[in-house]
């Protein structure tokens, strides 16, 4: 990180005049071996000690080794090879990592290698699209080499950031949700710059499989990549509306299709959608994974689920929990906006460099005011969302301010405000936890005061101090970000809520970690690093095992929390009755009689305190196994009954 930094500072000290070796392509030398250390750097710190994350999140990993062995469990997402239920997501994010078990067999880096993969990218992909945008757009003769710059500043901080380092070594699905939408707003700027129609379409048909991958949390780019284009892309006004118009369609089928053919199949010959309230994946948008993630409860569904990331509102992603995720950069991403729109602001309507500003900007303002609001669901990693928005202020801003520092007197204060601003807060953030690295809170104010005085020295005329300003200008902004990214690799990640820093990446309770998984080269049966089935032990799913018979499912248990870590431990199929939350409707009477007609369930574990019809059936019609027999006892808080 140190060579780049001192590479970053060497090209913006060059005067606009001087000449730099440049390849064949016109590019400065270091401007690709630069780049490629960044995404070695992310490389390292998506895949480092992977091994040790084993299963990840559970309630994925049942999902997607189930999928291993069957095509319909693969198509629909379903929890359990039977396809009882659904997990609460659309398939897209499963289907790949599906595809590598399937190519390699099932095991932890089959599984978390593509995720790896996808956050590699996603960092190339933001250094792609700043430099394009500035390489032309920039003034001065030395403007292709600050666009390069800019772009390794922009990978920097996308790689650096802690919760997106979090999330890159988990099984959940916003690692691949952040690739596509960088790959949406990288053909939308090319949209907006070229005017060329088939580019926009491809912007839509990304944004569209990213809803597959986490339904309405997709569309929250729309309205900026929207507004941005019918502002800025060339040709008339009613050609850009036809254009997006036409987008919009693209849009409706690549979000639509999958929900169309579920929806449409037979409700008796497919899994229950679970999270939904009347078993359609139209309910579970607009409900669980909708407006039940805004309002809560109220709002549809059951309120999306756990809230992990403290109490909304607009201080929700500076409190204790978030901060040290996702903070660091924001106020200096946030002045980068103002004054980078400002800068620009007389430029032509078809200013590329003002359309990015805007674009990232609108995506940064949308995420923030929709994840500190949120009333309902919510977990850190789910900001990891922000951090391209966040990557590409931060680098387009950082090389508009170094110009308007060495060319305006009137804004020469804007670049050493941004530094001060972000090592201060940098400071605070660290100071929360002192016994973690307790010396960097005073290193990164030690540099960030050197910055500031540096900055201020050279413009009064100190010019040889401008280099020693800049690297410690930069340290002081990502030396806070980089000690917690690092924090993940070195203990297992926690499936459900992972994230870095002090806490490790243990995050919040839950599902999750199952230490030392192993890779296999078959399928056949995942192995486990710990014995048992989570809440369920090893000597009852081995009673189960010796007594399944021909039944299709070993067990139904009442939520995905039991039933992923059995299906993870035994390899067999198991009902989730309840789905993800315990409280889908999925389970009847009349289902489960079927079922126990039919001899596809013989047993059924019902958790004490639990009343429903359908445990009243169980107990009324089905045989209390005695707990001996699986060598437990009765105070287990479980009761397992023999159905038939």
């Amino acid at each position: 990180m140190v060579g780049v930094m001192s590479t970053m500072t060497a090209q913006l000290l060059e005067r606009p005049t001087s000449g730099a070796p440049a390849d064949h392509r016109g590019d400065p030398r270091w401007a690709r071996p630069a780049m490629w250390g960044v995404l070695a750097l992310a490389a390292v710190l998506y895949t480092w000690a992977l091994g040790q994350n084993g299963y990840a999140n559970d309630y994925y990993s049942a999902a997607i080794y189930s999928g291993t062995q069957s095509w319909k469990a693969f198509f629909f997402g379903a929890l359990d090879a039977g396809s009882y239920i659904t997990v609460d997501k659309p398939p897209l994010a499963l289907w790949v990592m599906g595809l590598s078990a399937r190519l390699f067999g099932f095991g932890t880096w089959s599984m978390l290698l593509p995720q790896a993969i996808a956050g590699v990218a996603a960092v190339g992909l933001v250094h792609s699209a700043v430099r394009r945008t500035l390489t032309a757009r920039l003034i001065g003769d030395g403007a292709g080499r600050l666009a390069h710059v800019a772009a390794l500043i922009a990978a920097l901080v996308m790689t650096l950031t802690p919760i997106t380092v979090a999330i890159n070594r988990d099984n959940n699905p916003d690692t691949l949700l952040v690739l596509l939408l960088v790959a949406a707003a990288w053909f939308c700027l090319e949209a907006i710059r070229t005017g060329r129609t088939r580019t926009l379409l491809v912007t839509a048909l990304l944004v569209g499989l990213a809803f597959n991958t986490k339904m309405l949390q997709a569309y929250l780019v729309l309205p900026a990549f929207a507004a941005v284009y019918l502002m800025a892309a060339p040709g008339r006004p009613l050609r850009r509306i036809g254009r997006l118009l036409a987008a919009g369609a693209v849009l409706v089928g690549s979000s639509g299709w999958w929900l169309a053919i579920v929806d449409l199949w037979p409700s008796g010959s497919r899994p229950y959608i679970g999270g939904s309230a009347d078993n359609t994946v139209w309910d579970l948008v607009v409900g669980y994974n909708g407006l039940g993630r805004i309002f809560g409860a109220s709002g549809g569904g059951s309120g999306g689920g756990a809230n992990f990331g403290g109490e909304a509102g607009a201080t929700r992603l500076f409190n204790d929990t978030m901060a040290g995720q996702i903070s660091w950069l924001i106020p200096f991403a946030a002045l980068a906006l103002a004054v980078g729109v400002a800068l620009v602001g007389r430029r032509p309507r078809t200013d590329p460099v003002r359309a990015a500003l805007l674009l990232w900007g609108g995506w940064l303002a949308i995420h923030f005011v929709v994840f500190s609001f949120s009333e309902g669901g919510f977990h850190p990693y789910y900001a990891t969302a922000m951090a391209p928005a966040i990557a590409a202020l931060t680098g387009i801003g950082a090389v508009l301010m170094w110009q308007a520092f060495r060319r305006s007197a009137a804004w020469r204060w804007v670049l050493p405000l941004g530094i001060a601003v972000t090592g201060g807060w940098s400071f605070v953030v660290l100071r929360r936890t002192t016994d973690f690295v307790s010396w960097l809170p005073w290193l990164v104010v030690g540099a960030t005061a050197v910055a500031v005085l540096g900055l201020l020295a050279v413009a009064f005329g100190a010019k040889r101090l401008a280099a020693v300003a800049l690297v410690a200008g930069l340290f002081g902004g990502l030396a806070g970000p980089a000690a917690y990214a690092v924090t993940p690799l070195t203990s297992a990640v926690q499936g459900t809520n992972p994230t870095a820093g002090p806490a490790g990446s243990g995050g919040m309770g839950g599902m999750g970690s199952r230490p030392g998984g192993t890779q296999q080269r078959t399928a056949e049966r995942p192995q486990t690093g710990r014995p048992g089935g989570g809440q369920v032990s090893t000597q009852l799913i081995k009673y189960l095992e010796a007594n399944q018979g021909d039944a299709t499912w070993l067990v139904a248990v009442d939520s995905a929390q039991s039933a992923s870590s059995i299906i993870l431990s035994s390899g067999k199929a198991v009902i989730a009755m309840g789905g993800f939350t315990g409280s889908d409707p999925a389970m009847t009477v009349a289902k489960l009689k079927g079922y126990v007609t039919g001899g596809t369930l013989k047993y059924i574990l019902i958790t004490d305190g639990r009343s429903s019809s359908v445990t009243e059936w169980v107990k009324a019609n089905g045989t209390l196994v005695d707990a001996s027999a699986y060598g437990g006892t009765d105070s287990s808080g479980q009761a397992l009954y023999q159905l038939g």
